[in-house]
């Protein structure tokens, strides 16, 4: 079965790459100075290529985490403007519906910022799942009694189409929130980077670069990128984390309303 990196920690991984890349490099310097000069016929030309395919692999790979993490944002920002809108229509829905209707968007919103406070299990991710479609559905239930007596546009109307907006940015938001880097990229990836580095080591054991450290040096850059790259495409863990303010604001400005 394939290792899910997801599953692993940004510092472990950082770690084993730079061992498993280093060895890499090393056995290539080893190979390139038992070759001595026999093996120097085209090792330029094969360790410029390769290396051209690793930088185009991480910048492919940089801008598919990249376009990702910005839709999770554009998600969070879209979905609590939705949740705000629905908020503001439902005080014009008449008592007790008002009243109910915000209560139910207060532990909507809630909700979603109980989740970005630490890594939830997938238990726990269903479970806020499922309490959120039951709350919609008690809010269809609302409109509907609402919808019994008042039936106009405004504000019943006004409120059912905000209502509908809300539901679609939550699976849109769910669907952003799965769309990651496939896992077998990664992999590839660094894959890709030993082969480069052992390439250059080869290269470095041939005479031709003495020193050690430009290579060294290339390999902790490149795994720092790498880094990034899975850093970007994990919505809930690592350094950049998306930023949860326009939901914050949205909790804050529906704690405010009076009932």
């Amino acid at each position: 079965m394939t290792t899910e990196l997801s599953d692993y920690g940004l510092l472990p991984i950082f770690l084993v790459s730079l061992v498993v890349i280093l060895a890499a490099c090393e056995i290539g310097r080893w190979l390139g100075a038992r070759a001595g000069r026999r093996g120097d016929e085209n090792i330029s030309t094969l360790e410029g290529a390769i290396l051209g395919l690793m930088a185009l692999m991480i910048g492919f790979t940089f801008a598919m985490a990249l376009s990702r993490f910005e839709a999770r944002r554009d998600a969070v920002l879209n979905e609590a403007n939705a949740i705000g809108t629905a908020a503001l229509r439902a005080r014009l829905l008449s008592q007790p519906h008002r009243t109910e209707c915000l209560n139910l968007l207060r532990e909507y919103v809630q909700i979603r910022l109980n989740i970005t406070q630490q890594v939830p299990s997938a238990a726990e991710l269903k479970a806020a799942i499922t309490r959120s479609n039951e709350i919609q559905e008690a809010l269809w239930q609302q409109v509907k009694a609402v919808a019994v007596t008042d039936s106009e546009v405004v504000p019943t109307g006004l409120f059912i189409e905000s209502l509908n907006e809300m539901i679609d940015n939550q699976q849109k938001r769910l669907t952003a929130l799965g769309n990651r880097v496939p896992n077998v990229v990664l992999l590839t990836l660094y894959g890709v980077a030993a082969v480069a580095t052992a390439f250059a080591g080869y290269t470095s054991g041939l005479g031709k670069r003495p020193s050690r450290l430009p290579v060294y040096v290339m390999i902790v850059l490149v795994c720092a990128v790498i880094l990034l790259i899975q850093d970007l495409d994990r919505p809930l863990t690592g350094v950049s984390v998306n930023i949860q303010q326009p939901m914050i604001d949205t909790a804050a400005s529906l704690n405010a309303f009076p009932d």
